[in-house]
């Protein structure tokens, strides 16, 4: 059951896209919070999972971004001559 091409999930979709890293991983700290309480129905419970699996991959993406940064960044002062 895949729900990806759903209005709601595009919008979904494209309010991940708008998130930074804090407020990802703050809101799936929040859905794993609710999943570990229990309680939820079914249905609720895997809206729920697809969410959660969604904010890991943009918490996941932001981190990769940072990585290539950093290796960029560490690239670059390796080609600078050392100051005299």
């Amino acid at each position: 059951m895949t729900t990806e091409h759903t209005p709601a999930a595009q919008a979904s979709a494209e309010n991940l896209d708008a998130l930074n890293y804090e407020e990802a991983r703050e809101q799936l700290m929040a859905v794993v919070g609710r999943l570990e309480a229990g309680g939820a129905s079914l249905e609720e419970s895997l809206a729920l999972w697809e969410r959660g699996e969604a904010l890991a991959q943009r918490c996941e993406e932001w981190l990769e971004g940072a990585r290539r940064r950093l290796a960029a960044a560490r690239n670059n002062s390796e080609d600078v001559p050392p100051a005299p």
